[in-house]
C-alpha cells in the first residue's frame, strides 16, 4: 500500500468522535467516522471497500451533511487509482 500523505483536519476528527460516541448515529456514519478517524494521525490510506460506500453517501440524497462530510474526509484519503469495475 503506498503511503498517504493526507490526514483528516481537526474539525472532521472532531465529528467522527462524536459520532462514535453517538448511540443514535447510523451504521453508515460510524464506519465512515472510524475510518476518517483511523486517519487522523497516521499514514493510513482508505480502502476499496470504504471508498465505495462513501462514494454512495456523497452521490445519494437520503445522508446527512454530516455524513457527507465524512465520507468526502474518507474519499480524500484515498491515495490511489482504482479501476471502476
Amino acid at each position: 500500500m503506498s503511503e498517504n500523505k493526507k490526514q483528516t483536519s481537526k474539525k472532521v476528527a472532531h465529528l467522527a468522535a462524536e459520532t462514535l460516541h453517538d448511540p443514535k448515529a447510523s451504521t453508515v456514519k460510524k464506519s465512515l467516522a472510524a475510518s476518517a478517524l483511523s486517519q487522523s494521525h497516521s499514514k493510513r490510506q482508505t480502502g476499496a471497500a470504504m471508498e465505495h460506500k462513501a462514494s454512495e453517501v456523497l452521490h445519494s440524497n437520503k445522508y446527512s451533511a454530516e455524513t457527507k462530510t465524512l465520507a468526502a474526509s474518507v474519499l480524500a484519503q484515498s491515495g490511489k487509482e482504482r479501476k471502476p469495475k
